[in-house]
Order: structure tokens, then C-alpha cells, then sequence
């Protein structure tokens, strides 16, 4: 089959297009997914620059990619609940193993796979379950109580993104924060309450209830009031506490029954996903360059 294979870490030109062997026969609480689509995460160019913190588990040649969404070819002895044919979506941690979803099929355990939202294409679904559990997860460990307020910045991100939306149907009131005046349309149509350009303190107020620094700003937390809590998504950029404010670092885990939960909103038009552009596997090295340069506003994709 035709993988993407990382030959040595270092710069994208490091990406290639090379045939490796098939997965084996799933083993007994295992599936094997014909991938339709992998999309391109932060982890994927950090692993690839040998920056991440598990790199040095495994050395190239290896294979990239956390997201997948496809349709099952086989599955084994003891899977009752995926069958041949479904449309399904995963997230997999591959820094375990070095082969990752960047391939025309990928080995997964089925617990770790969801159903795919069926009102959205197969491609769009790859960019749900990194993204959307990293932004469910981080909620998740805030603990907001319904009308508080949240600050989300990289709010139109593609975790941003998600976390305003999910974080609005936790009733929670959102101010999102952008880099630029012209995302500030994009942050309200995904259901901010507010848009802000800033993460100064605001003058006169008592601050937000909690944060969710998605795009690494730690001068954030003065925009929280005291006794407030911060969860980061960028480990090495983590906010000092002060104040009384807890701060934690969430790290994404594979769930599939959480996915699942996410896949339903997005059938019910609750949550929206967004693509920016799709790539072939030959223009891997392209993506990776595009999303380095920043400035998405949805999902880059790589499409066998």
C-alpha cells in the first residue's frame, strides 16, 4: 500500500510517498480501516521536526497521522459493535508505534473508533477527532458550571473552533479571542458571545471564570479572575499560576465513546466542522508548510 514515510525528523522534504506492507489480518479486538482521509495536526509537525515528547521512543522511518476517517474493511474475532462497511473516525496516539493514519489503511483497536457522522463527507469527518476531543477533554477538566464565562483563545482555530462550540452548548458564555478584526465574524457565527484582540486584563471588571489558551499566550491568565481556573492545551507554554488560579496542562487520550458523542452533534447540527483544503499524499510536505505558516481556519486534509 502507499503511505506517507517520514525518512529521517527534520523539514518537511523529509516527507515522502512510499509503498509499505499491508497492516496484517486485524487481530481479535482490532479493525482495518480503508482510509479516506487523515488530516494534518501541530503533533504531526512536531513529531516530524523531532520535537515531540515521545519522539524518542521511535526513529524514522516512520509513519505520521493521529486522524483517520474511512470505511471498515475487516474486523476481528471479538468485535461486535463495528462491522465490514461502516464509516467510521478515530483518533490513534501512533506515537506508540510509528504508524500512524497517513496510509491508504491503518490497523486501530476498535474501541478507539466511532461511527462517522453521516451528514458531512468522509473527508470533512477527519478533522473531528484530534481536534474535538482535545477541545472536549479540556472542557471537560475546567469543570465550568453553566454561566460562566470562558475565554477561548485561537478561538477560530480548528481546537478553538470546536471548544467555542462546545463550550456554548455547555452553556457557558463565551468570549473568544482572535488575531485578527476580520475572524471576529467567523468567532460569532461559531457561537462566541464576545470577540476580543486582547488577553489584557480588563479594566474595571472582575475577569472571565476560566480559560482555555489553545494558541499558547500564558500572559492570558490576567485576563482571569482570582480563584479562577486555566487548562492549556500548549505544554510548553503553560501559564505561571497566580492569584489562586489552578492551571493545568490537558493532554488528548483516545476515546471512542466520547468521539461517538461528538459525531452525533455534528449530525445534529450542533457542531460544524471546517475544511480549509485537501491535499493528495504526494503534497504532504506542501500541507505541513502551510499549516507551519498558521493563519487556518479549518482542517488541512491528506487524501490518498
Amino acid at each position: 500500500m502507499r503511505a506517507v514515510v517520514l525518512d529521517a525528523y527534520g523539514g518537511p522534504e523529509h516527507l515522502a510517498v512510499a509503498h509499505v506492507p499491508e497492516p496484517a489480518a486485524p487481530q481479535a479486538n482490532a479493525v482495518l480501516i480503508r482510509v479516506t482521509a487523515a488530516a494534518v495536526n501541530p503533533v504531526d509537525l512536531q513529531t516530524r521536526a523531532g520535537l515531540h515528547a515521545g519522539h524518542s521512543r521511535l526513529q524514522p522511518p516512520m509513519i505520521l497521522g493521529w486522524d483517520v476517517a474511512g470505511s471498515v474493511v475487516a474486523v476481528g474475532d471479538d468485535v461486535t459493535a463495528v462491522r465490514v462497511g461502516d464509516r467510521v473516525v478515530a483518533m490513534s496516539a501512533q506515537m506508540a508505534t510509528g504508524r500512524g493514519t497517513y496510509a491508504e489503511t491503518v490497523a486501530l483497536p476498535a474501541d478507539i473508533t466511532a461511527p462517522a457522522p453521516a451528514s458531512v463527507p468522509l473527508t470533512t469527518a477527519a478533522g473531528l477527532p484530534l481536534a474535538g476531543l482535545t477541545a472536549q477533554q479540556a472542557l471537560d477538566t475546567l469543570g465550568l458550571p453553566q454561566g460562566a464565562t470562558l475565554l477561548v483563545t485561537g478561538a477560530v482555530g480548528s481546537v478553538g473552533g470546536l471548544a467555542v462550540q462546545l463550550a456554548r452548548l455547555r452553556g457557558l458564555r463565551v468570549v473568544a479571542q482572535v488575531r485578527h478584526t476580520a475572524d471576529a465574524e467567523e468567532a460569532l457565527a461559531l457561537g462566541a458571545h464576545e470577540v476580543t484582540l486582547t488577553v489584557e486584563p480588563a479594566s474595571g471588571g472582575p475577569g472571565v471564570d476560566g480559560l482555555l489558551d489553545t494558541a499558547g499566550l500564558p500572559r492570558a491568565i490576567g485576563t482571569v479572575r482570582d480563584g479562577g481556573r486555566v487548562v492549556s492545551i500548549v505544554p510548553t507554554r503553560r501559564p505561571v499560576e497566580e492569584r489562586g488560579i489552578t492551571v493545568t496542562v490537558s493532554h488528548v487520550e483516545q476515546d471512542g465513546k466520547r468521539l461517538a458523542e461528538l459525531s452525533a452533534l455534528v449530525d445534529r447540527g450542533a457542531l460544524r466542522l471546517r475544511t480549509a483544503k485537501e491535499y493528495g499524499f504526494g503534497e504532504a510536505a506542501e500541507a505541513h508548510r502551510a499549516l507551519a505558516e498558521g493563519g487556518m481556519r479549518g482542517k488541512l486534509l491528506l487524501v490518498p
